[in-house]
C-alpha cells in the first residue's frame, strides 16, 4: 500500500500531465484556427480579384479605356445624326462648344450632360450638339478629327463621352493613335479602317475653323461654353452654365 507521501506525489504528477495535455490541445486548436483564418483570407482575396476582373471586363475595352458600358447606357435609344443628339423635328437646340482635352468639359460631361440627355433631349424639348472648340493645343485638333470621323458612323456622342471619361492631362501626349483607336472601339465604331481613313479627311479643317469663327462671334473664350437657340431667338450662356440656366434659356427661345 502506497504511503500518504507517495499518493500525494502521484496526484501531483496526474495533475501536471492533465495540465500539459490541456495546454497542448489549446495550442493545437489555435494552430488550426490560424490555418483556417489564413485559408479563408486567401479565398476572400481570390474571390475579390475574380470580382474585380469580371467587373472590369464588362466595362472596359482595351488598355486603360473604361466606362464604355456606362456611356452606351447613357445614350441608348437616343436618335443621333452626325454631331447632333435628339429628334430631327425638335426646334430648340443646345450647342456645347468644348475641347476634348478640357478638364472642365469632362466635368460638365459627367455632371450636366447625362441629365440633359435623360431629361431634355429624350423629352424632345431640345437637341444637343457638341462642337469641337480646339483651344488647348494640337492634340485637341487630333482628338476632334477622330471624333468627327466617328460621326460618319453615328457614334460621335459615344466617342466624345468616352473620351472624356478617359481623359488625360492637357497636352500630356496621351492622345495617340492607339488611345484614339481604343476610344473608337469602345464607342462602338464598327468599321475602324473607314474611321481611321476619315480622320485624315481635309474637310475637318474647315469644320473646325467654322467652329472657331462662330465661338468668337458669340464671345466665347473658354470651354465649355453653351449656346441655346430656337424660334424665339438665341442665348449665349457662356462657360459652364447650370442646368437651371439652360432650362430657363430653352423656355425663352421656344
Amino acid at each position: 500500500m502506497a504511503s500518504r507521501k507517495e499518493q500525494k506525489q502521484a496526484r501531483r504528477e496526474e495533475r501536471l500531465q492533465a495540465e500539459q495535455a490541456a495546454e497542448a490541445e489549446g495550442r493545437r486548436k489555435k494552430l488550426f484556427a490560424g490555418i483556417g483564418a489564413a485559408a479563408l483570407a486567401a479565398v476572400v482575396v481570390v474571390v475579390a480579384l475574380v470580382g474585380i476582373s469580371q467587373s472590369g471586363s464588362d466595362d472596359e475595352t482595351s488598355g486603360d479605356v473604361s466606362q464604355s458600358a456606362l456611356v452606351e447606357e447613357e445614350l441608348a435609344g437616343v436618335p443621333q445624326r452626325g454631331t447632333v443628339l435628339g429628334g430631327p423635328k425638335v426646334k430648340v437646340r443646345i450647342v456645347e462648344f468644348g475641347d476634348l482635352q478640357c478638364p472642365a468639359c469632362a466635368q460638365f460631361s459627367e455632371s450636366q450632360i447625362p441629365e440633359l440627355i435623360d431629361g431634355t433631349v429624350k423629352a424632345g424639348e431640345a437637341t444637343l450638339e457638341f462642337r469641337n472648340f480646339t483651344i488647348i493645343g494640337p492634340d485637341s485638333v487630333v482628338a476632334a478629327k477622330a471624333a468627327l470621323a466617328a460621326s460618319e458612323q453615328d457614334r460621335y456622342w459615344q466617342f466624345v463621352e468616352l473620351f472624356y471619361r478617359n481623359q488625360g492631362p492637357e497636352n500630356g501626349g496621351y492622345v495617340t493613335d492607339e488611345f484614339l483607336t481604343d476610344i473608337a472601339r469602345g464607342a462602338g465604331v464598327e468599321d475602324l479602317d473607314a474611321w481611321s481613313e476619315a480622320r485624315q479627311d481635309p474637310k475637318w479643317e474647315a469644320t473646325l475653323a467654322k467652329t472657331q469663327q462662330d465661338a468668337a462671334a458669340l464671345g466665347f473664350q473658354g470651354t465649355p461654353s453653351v449656346l441655346v437657340e430656337g424660334p424665339g431667338g438665341s442665348e449665349p450662356l457662356g462657360s459652364f452654365p447650370s442646368l437651371d440656366q439652360i432650362q430657363e434659356a430653352i423656355a425663352r427661345v421656344r
